[in-house]
């Protein structure tokens, strides 16, 4: 039998970052990026696995035992997020996963790459048990390796967008180049690799349909962004804020939603472009093409309140774009101003209501303790929710994730930051979020908890489920409300999901 080159590995944190959400509220993410990698490497003609830890919920001696088994050449352990802190808060899962296969088998080779590992790639290889930091999007340095000797160190220097250890020194390499041609590089991903079977929906997209979360599965149409919100770390592995923006061609996109419509019979999906309503000619083109094939879908997307198009709406509609996430984190101008989320004056409420008249529903993200931030302006956002009614909400608290400027602030001005990566977590028992000026840390923590159980009990948003989606979706949020958060910083707080 041919020896494995590559496994990719998805670290298994669920349990610790969710708490008891994780059971059946969370969504099971399928590890696109890892997938990407594999899809990318295979097609330069290596062997190559893909084993979600997180998917088979395996902890990390039985994912260790696996790797071991597989007797892989490199193993590559993917750290990235489909949302900002996805990254930073699965490193605990990483490392312990990458401990278990160093214990079971030192010589092993392995890699770290993702947002988290390419925000802070010398830390990382500093204190994690592997030989390899990847900085950048990975198919580049990984083939590099692959095509060398792992042991050879001389060659090290050669492959782009490598971190190595030379004694107790760590090296980089020259920055890997962006990779341009996206659809020759990725194009049919490897879905093979995965268990598509145990992927599940994030349980608002499915209102309408709550018991039917599966299947699932999540889709990027462009990397990067162009816009530099402060709190945003999701370009690290392209460059930095608003660095690396490139579009995959509609016809791509569409050969993918083929192959999960038709030999997965997926109808849930997500794009996790960081914004994909934005350029025009590339939302309509992927509309008008899943109109073509008359797809009965369930999509779910990213945009912002001045991205938005009235010529868009009816496509992104007709075409199975049932949920569109936007961004509006504050009530308040002045706080929006200072993390650069900048839409100016917009009537929030026209756009929302615009979107919903198209027959689109509106999940609104919003953050407590942005660095201008004050208990008047954080209550001023929760009216603001409350007002709007969406038919979700996410309530952040704030954080410097490593890889945006305000983790940067946060180092300058000596913030406290929590003292492990899991505490990056909007969830976990050790969440610890940014404080500001005038609202200590606990307190910002405690407000966003109290937020989210005072919006998801209240009689408005109940009756606006009950009317849009029905009782299943009404039982499943009363259901929702139900499961109580244990805070290490705030165990005071409602600490309701």
């Amino acid at each position: 039998m041919k020896p494995l080159d590559l496994l990719v590995l998805n670290p298994n944190g669920r349990k610790r970052i969710y708490q008891e959400l994780s059971v059946s509220f969370a969504a099971i993410e399928p590890p696109t990026w890892g997938l990407l990698i594999a899809t990318s490497i295979r097609k330069r003609g290596y062997s190559v696995r893909v084993l979600d830890a997180d998917a088979e919920n395996l902890d990390a001696a039985e994912a260790a035992e696996r790797v071991v088994e597989a007797k892989p050449r490199l193993v590559a352990v993917v750290v990235h997020g489909q949302q900002p802190s996805a990254s930073t808060q699965n490193m605990p899962a990483a490392r312990e996963a990458c401990a278990a296969i160093r214990n079971r088998a030192p010589e092993i080779k392995l890699l770290m790459a993702g947002t988290h590992p390419s925000a802070l790639p010398e830390r990382t290889l500093r204190e994690e048990p592997i030989d390899f930091v990847c900085q950048g999007e990975g198919p580049i340095t990984l083939l590099g390796l692959l095509q060398s000797s792992l042991d050879d160190r001389a060659n090290y220097s050669n492959i782009a967008g490598l971190w190595f250890r030379e004694g107790d020194a760590i090296r980089p390499t020259a920055p890997a180049s962006l990779i341009e041609n996206l659809d020759e590089e990725f194009g049919g991903l490897a879905w093979d690799l995965l268990p598509m079977d145990q992927y599940r929906a994030h349980n608002w997209h499915c209102f309408d349909r709550i018991h039917e979360r599966q299947p699932y599965a999540s889709l990027y149409t462009s990397f990067s962004c162009p816009f530099k919100c402060s709190f945003c770390c999701i370009a690290s592995p392209y460059g930095g804020p608003g660095e690396g923006y490139r579009r995959f061609s509609p016809a791509q996109i569409i050969r993918e939603i083929d192959v999960l419509v038709n030999q997965y019979h997926v109808r849930n999906i997500k794009i996790i472009d960081e914004m994909f309503v934005l350029n025009e000619k590339h939302v309509v083109g992927i509309c008008d093409l899943i109109i073509q094939r008359g797809y009965d879908l369930n999509i779910w997307a990213y945009a912002r309140v001045d991205t938005i198009r009235d010529n868009m709406l009816g496509k992104l509609k007709k075409a199975g774009f049932n949920w569109l996430g936007v961004g509006i984190e504050s009530a308040s101008k002045y706080v929006r101003d200072g993390v650069d989320k900048t839409f100016g004056a917009r009537d929030i409420r026209k756009i929302v209501e615009k979107v919903r008249s198209a027959g689109i529903h509106v999940g609104a993200n919003f953050i407590f303790g942005l660095p201008d931030d004050d208990l008047q302006t954080m209550q001023a956002t929760l009216d603001l929710a409350i007002d709007l009614c969406p038919d979700w909400a996410n309530f952040y608290s704030a954080m410097a994730y490593p890889g945006s400027r305000l983790f940067a602030m946060a180092l300058e001005k000596k913030w406290a930051l929590p003292d492990s990566w899991i505490g990056y977590s909007q969830h976990a028992y050790e969440t610890l979020p940014l404080p500001t000026d005038k609202v200590p840390a606990a307190e910002v923590l405690r407000f966003r908890d109290q937020a989210f159980h005072i919006f998801f009990t209240h009689p408005r948003y109940l009756d606006h489920v009950a009317r849009q989606f029905g009782k299943d979706a009404l039982e499943h949020v009363r259901q929702m409300t139900t499961h109580r958060l244990k805070r290490k910083h705030a165990p005071e707080s409602f600490a309701i999901a």
